[in-house]
């Protein structure tokens, strides 16, 4: 059954999903029209919005760009591909290959979701270059299992409400995660997407003559052989002896940071963990500068269609249409109804302002109020934003850049397959905020 309605859902989306840059664009173009249209917005005020706000994710965007870099040095190191290598043996047939691909990624976003993006997607690599298996499928498997990010241990709106001074403090107090992260409701959301995601995308799976494999040479990402060392600068190119000097200094500091500091995950500190754990898994510097020559090709969509994010969402902000969206949402809500709608106002809004954290303070102003009015659980609204947000992402291309790079695909390629995905964990996160 969902083989025979993913099979024109894939064709709709390649025929007609565009480049995710096409997609940035217009994406501007309808906020920028909306802002004008429905908040009276002059056009000479939503530009200043958007040439003001342009290049405020820079810092995030070298963020995501690390992620991409760092994580795909850390995965081809020789240790982090034996094991890799290792599981993926496990898997002996295509079925299983989707499943398993599934699964890695799902535990893996749920620990981090930089972690998740780079580490499905490599793994569904290391999958094809063993199982013949249509790889959009394998690729967009892999990505499907991000969706838990946000009920996970990195969950950004969970951590924020977590934190004391979090900047709705005054209103709400600090919620600690287990009433968000490991409440029951959220665990039963993300027990059944653990069991759903991966039987969908196995009853996916196109038969023989529908299926697409993958290039070869997309898979060829092995370093060149180190040749004869015949200069001094080579020597330090090729030095174990530099790597572990610079390497495990790295190392130390993480112990620092997590044993004697107590200090929790964020992006800098995945980003520091997988750099400094690839120079030393790489043993010398020739071989892990051999990686970053690999890794840093599939950049550039992350290079250049952040900022037009970052635009995007100064114009969602500072024109008030985010939160004229989110009001009009939860205007006909009730105590019981409102993590359904803010559920749905959070998928929204993530499609124009897909970042975590920035769409909680652009929401929270609604949300919280609407609750306090209503009598509703102010944490299970909050994780029905958190939800809401990592939902639509299995629609919007913005975080399947790092995935896409990795594969070597296009966004096209992988979406039709995520829309059906889209469609079920809906239901099944909209049923587990409601009624768990």
């Amino acid at each position: 059954m969902l083989k025979m309605i993913s099979k024109p859902a894939v064709k709709l989306v390649e025929r007609y999903l565009p480049d995710p840059y096409i997609f940035v664009l217009l994406l501007t173009l309808i906020a920028a029209a909306a802002a004008i249209a429905i908040e009276r917005q002059t056009p000479l005020a939503v530009l200043r919005f958007w040439g003001d706000g342009f290049w405020g994710l820079l810092t995030f965007s070298m963020q995501m760009l690390l992620v991409l870099v760092t994580g795909f040095m850390l995965a081809s190191s020789p240790p982090v591909k034996r094991i890799l290598q290792k599981i993926a043996g496990t898997a002996k047939t295509p079925g299983g290959a989707i499943i398993l691909v599934t699964l890695v990624s799902l535990a893996a976003s749920w620990i981090n979701w930089g972690f998740g993006l780079v580490v499905g997607a490599l793994f569904a690599k290391e999958l094809a270059r063993l199982i013949r298996v249509d790889y959009r499928l394998l690729v967009a498997s892999a990505y499907s299992g991000f969706v838990v990010w946000h009920g996970g241990l990195a969950g950004s709106i969970p951590l924020t409400i977590a934190t004391e001074g979090h900047f709705s403090a005054d209103q709400i107090g600090v919620i600690g995660t287990g009433s968000t992260i490991f409440a029951f409701f959220n665990l039963a959301i993300v027990v059944c997407l653990f069991i759903a995601i991966p039987l969908v995308n196995r009853m996916m799976l196109p038969d023989e003559k529908d299926s697409v494999y993958v290039d070869p040479s997309v898979l060829n990402d092995e370093p060149e052989p180190v040749g004869r060392i015949t200069r001094p600068a080579e020597r330090l190119e090729n030095s174990l002896t530099l790597a572990l000097l610079v390497g495990v200094p790295g190392l130390l500091f993480l112990l620092d940071h997590f044993l004697l500091r107590g200090g929790g995950l964020n992006l800098n500190v995945v980003n520091f963990m997988f750099l400094f754990l690839a120079i030393v898994l790489h043993r010398t510097p020739r071989n892990l500068l051999n990686s970053l020559h690999e890794a840093i090709k599939g950049g550039a969509g992350i290079v250049i269609q952040f900022p037009f994010y970052a635009g995007i969402m100064a114009i969602m902000v500072q024109s008030g249409l985010a939160e004229s969206m989110s009001e009009w949402l939860v205007s006909f809500a009730t105590a019981s109804t409102l993590p359904f709608w803010s559920f749905i106002s959070a998928g929204i809004v993530n499609l124009f302002v897909p970042s975590g954290g920035g769409q909680w303070a652009v929401q929270a102003p609604v949300m919280l109020p609407a609750a306090e009015a209503l009598g509703a659980d102010i944490s299970r609204v909050a994780m029905a934003v958190a939800w809401g947000d990592a939902w639509t992402n299995l629609l919007q291309p913005f975080w399947a850049l790092p995935v896409l790079a990795i594969a070597g695909l296009k966004a096209k390629d992988i979406m039709g397959f995520c829309l059906i995905q889209l469609f079920i964990t809906g239901i099944i996160i909209s049923v587990g905020l409601v009624w768990f």
